[in-house]
């Protein structure tokens, strides 16, 4: 929480002015907190909306989610709009989707994950006797982990070991089991391939095999297992519009179609940030937008925290090929959330991580909010988001995305039955290219910096500049890691750290 003695001392100063670059997650929460602490606050975006990879796309009479579509750890959402006197719901009507999401292994072979969890103990038994108990098991420890993660740790700016002397996280130290393999982990406590493949699934959007992951991150299997998945009625959207509102409240003024094109430093502090319309003053920032554009172009070589080579070493999360479908039909089949596990989990992670290249047999994933929301496609119509891991930094053309969208066709149209491609009145791609043109993305990252035991906590590259005094970074290249919490709660430590440096100047 932010100190009442800070946010009164820079209530009395009204000559601080913050810049924040970028309106992701990570900028917004960043931008809501310094305006409440006093500052004048201006968020400067490249796009034409706000919201960064959570922008919609409208047409036809459809809204597309653009980026992010699970809703988990509701908590750190209603922490975020609690810290303003508002809740959650003042902006958006949240619904627990029940299946949370269902996998399928083959046209007959299907799992509903039941959002209760008895019947949830019931489906793991039905398939492994004993992995009910062991679910439960299982779950415990993620419970440890979760709490302690998410009270602790994510908190935590990393930039010393110091910050770990705690005497209950050395105390939970073994039980946290950031030296374990996710992998491993997992099978202690199940046999079957297809309940170790639901366990593993979230952590293949984490950035690395299973085997490269700690085991930590079975929290991710309590946040979804535990805690439920959950829908914003409209969209991701909403949540952004809310925490826009919630700036707005506070007096934070946007600047879209803003990109930030250069810093001007002076001793050890950036004095001025200039866009294509104007050169403005500045007593600090917070550069939100991805940090190794922000390094890159931004700054002068002497400024940088990293050089090239550091960058070029990064295990970077996958980017993505995603479709925006419109269908003109009902697909009774499909559930809001759809993992298609028709394949080897193990050779695609592979041709993200190891071996990079476009997929042999790619996994992929549906989502068909119009089966939970009937304002995001017209009336018997269905709104599809597909998309699928694709290794960073590969190559990408429009022979490439239509030749994976008919690979990913033929096996969704024949799972649901539905001639999918001929019932089509809107038709959108978007890839590598696109995350690089729009959002500056490293390598065209959709998911930021991969959480390998090697980039975790302090690890991260560094959420505040080492060089220069009021610069400070949030978002999915720095702590606490990518997700959309994740960057929510970034966005507060980053701006916690620059309102003390602004207090002690």
């Amino acid at each position: 929480m932010l100190k009442s003695d800070t946010v009164e001392h820079i209530l009395h100063d009204e000559k601080t002015t913050v810049a924040v670059i970028g309106s992701g997650f990570s900028g917004l929460s960043a931008a809501a907190y310094l305006a409440k602490a006093g500052c004048s606050v201006h968020v400067y975006e490249k796009n034409n909306e706000i919201g960064g990879r959570s922008r919609q796309l409208v047409g036809n009479g459809y809204t597309f989610d653009m980026g992010p579509s699970w809703y988990w750890m509701p908590e750190v959402f209603e922490n975020f709009f609690n810290d303003f006197g508002y809740k959650a719901s003042d902006f958006y009507e949240l619904e627990q989707l029940d299946p949370g999401f269902t996998v399928v292994f083959g046209k007959k072979d299907v799992l509903h994950i039941p959002a209760d969890y008895a019947a949830l103990e019931a489906l793991f038994e039905s398939i492994e006797p004993g992995s009910a108990r062991q679910l439960t098991l299982f779950l415990e420890e993620a419970a440890f982990k979760y709490r302690t993660g998410m009270n602790k740790l994510v908190h935590k700016p990393g930039l010393s070991l110091l910050e770990f002397a705690d005497w209950d996280l050395i105390r939970g130290a073994f039980k946290l089991q950031v030296f374990t393999s996710f992998s491993k982990h997992v099978r202690r406590f199940f046999k079957d391939e297809r309940l170790i493949t639901l366990m593993e699934f979230p952590v293949l959007f984490l950035g690395a095999m299973p085997e490269d992951t700690p085991a930590l991150y079975s929290l991710m299997n309590y946040a979804g297992l535990k805690l439920g998945t959950w829908y914003p009625k409209g969209g991701f959207g909403k949540v952004i519009e809310g925490m826009q509102k919630v700036c707005e409240a506070q007096g934070v003024v946007f600047h879209t179609n803003s990109a930030v094109s250069s810093f001007r430093v002076t001793g050890k502090h950036v004095k001025t940030i200039g866009t294509k319309y104007s050169e403005s003053k500045c007593d600090g920032v917070i550069a939100s937008a991805d940090y190794h554009h922000v390094e890159e172009q931004l700054l002068d070589e002497a400024y940088r925290n990293y050089d090239t080579a550091y960058w070029t070493k990064r295990v970077m999360a996958p980017s993505s090929l995603i479709f925006y479908l419109g269908v003109t039909s009902r697909i009774e089949k499909l559930e809001h959330h759809t993992l298609f596990f028709d394949a080897d989990l193990k050779l695609h992670a592979s041709e993200i991580y190891k071996n990079p290249k476009w997929p042999t047999k790619p996994l992929f994933y549906v989502c068909c909010p119009s089966k939970s929301d009937n304002t995001v496609a017209p009336l018997g119509h269905e709104n599809l988001f597909i998309l699928m891991p694709l290794a960073p930094g590969i190559e990408d053309t429009e022979a490439l995305r239509k030749e994976y969208f008919n690979l990913i066709m033929d096996r969704l149209e024949d799972y649901t039955g539905v001639p999918i491609r001929t019932a089509l009145d809107f038709n959108e791609s978007y890839c590598a290219k696109d995350f690089k043109a729009d959002y500056n993305s490293f390598k065209g990252n959709a998911y930021g910096l991969a959480n390998t035991l090697m980039q975790t906590a302090h690890l991260k590259p560094s959420i505040k500049n080492k060089k220069i005094k009021n610069l400070f970074y949030a978002g999915q290249l720095t702590v606490p890691g990518p997700g959309v919490p994740p960057s929510i709660i970034s966005g507060k430590v980053s701006a916690e750290l620059l309102i003390q440096y602004l207090n002690h100047k």
